[in-house]
């Protein structure tokens, strides 16, 4: 059910024409409380559309009665005219819920530089039919309406001890970190308030949404909100919460980094005993964001020598003759130099594990990342995006 497993919420998915497939496009998710606390995160890309202007000004009092989604247009550099169109948009949920505009945040996501009448016509439109369509088990079709290059909609929900965490994802490519990292709708029935939401939200971002890194372009349109009703009427301890906020937010991390556009293999990096979490980071990302390692493992070749190269291009600190490797379970360097036969690797199945021991302190990272294939260029030179 995504969006709508959690008590107090509502949402659905309509088609309004944006897309050209006719499928649905327009998603609406209604908080009907009794709490109205909500939280989001951002890209930290500086050029940001227009939905994300607006959102992080009606975030600012940590209300969130509803959020409106659309896909089939970005609406990102389309000037005042595509502001206007934002506006607009909360205006009318506003006006058919009963609520404040500047407690409805906005989301698009598609082709950048396009927007005029028709698309703000449409983008109205349906929103006014996903109000009128509201139910408490709509979250399904609300997942499919905000896809856009994806094969599948990404959705999840856990519960424990009375109260519910719910999410929805849609993202396939330009994955790469900035707080936020495609557009994510969470909702809760537990008990919180805004402050905690945005806490929550924060931490449990920074060790899953930030750290997937599909191809290292990041979005303008990135945003993942939390929304919290209270209808539980259960207040969790602020550990068990996070907790299994991150356990939502790393599942649906996961769906995203296994519908990567084009990717045949899904690569988790694991960086240990670095001398910081920071260091650990930066560490994995070199490694996901260097072209030739994908490559390499796009054609099931374990050629750790593109790991350590990559890794010396950061200033964490490492002997880089000190360094081990492993993939898929084989240690392939050790100390710098090579150990087992590449022979003994198989990366043929689509799940590649990489382990990196730095050898340096106590601390550990992992970074998810994708192969590059010949269907990503494929793709992204045939959709204009």
């Amino acid at each position: 059910m995504s969006v709508t497993a959690a008590m107090g919420f509502e949402a659905a998915g309509v088609a309004a024409g944006l897309k050209s497939t006719g499928r649905s496009d327009v998603a609406v998710v209604v908080n009907r409380g009794p709490l109205k606390a909500g939280a989001a995160v951002f890209t930290s890309n500086r050029a940001k559309a227009n939905p994300i202007l607006w959102s992080q000004q009606a975030i600012q009092d940590g209300v969130v009665e509803a959020i409106v989604l659309n896909s089939g247009g970005a609406n990102c550099f389309t000037g005042s005219f595509g502001f206007q169109t934002t506006h607009q948009t909360a205006e009318k949920a506003a006006e058919l819920l009963g609520v404040s505009p500047g407690d409805v945040l906005v989301c698009s996501t598609g082709l950048i530089g396009t927007g005029d009448e028709v698309f703000r016509q449409k983008v109205l439109e349906g929103t006014e039919r996903a109000i009128a369509s509201l139910s408490d088990d709509g979250g399904v079709a609300a997942s499919e309406a905000i896809m856009t290059t994806d094969s599948r909609p990404k959705r999840s929900e856990r519960s424990q001890d009375g109260w519910t965490i719910g999410g929805m994802a849609k993202g396939a490519g330009m994955l790469a970190p900035g707080l936020a990292t495609m557009l994510v709708v969470l909702t809760t029935d537990a008990v919180l308030t805004s402050d905690e939401a945005d806490a929550h939200l924060r931490a449990a971002a920074r060790v899953t949404f930030d750290r997937l890194d599909s191809d290292g372009c990041m979005s303008t349109n990135d945003q993942v909100t939390l929304m919290a009703s209270g209808a539980s009427g259960v207040t969790p301890s602020q550990e068990k919460f996070r907790a299994l906020l991150t356990e939502v937010c790393d599942d649906l991390a996961a769906q995203l980094q296994a519908d990567a556009e084009g990717a045949s293999h899904d690569i988790t990096i694991r960086v240990t005993n670095a001398a910081s979490e920071h260091e650990a980071v930066v560490v994995g990302r070199s490694v996901a964001r260097n072209n030739l390692f994908k490559a390499a493992i796009f054609g099931n070749d374990p050629n750790w020598g593109r790991v350590l190269a990559a890794i010396g291009t950061t200033d964490a600190a490492f002997d880089p003759y000190d360094v081990d490797v492993w993939m898929n379970g084989v240690r392939v360097c050790t100390a710098g130099g090579p150990d087992r036969p590449r022979e003994e690797v198989d990366l043929t199945p689509r799940a590649t594990d990489v382990l990196i021991d730095l050898k340096t302190g106590p601390a550990s990272a992992t970074i998810r990342t994708n192969d590059l294939t010949h269907d990503y260029v494929h793709e992204n030179s045939a959709y204009s995006s």
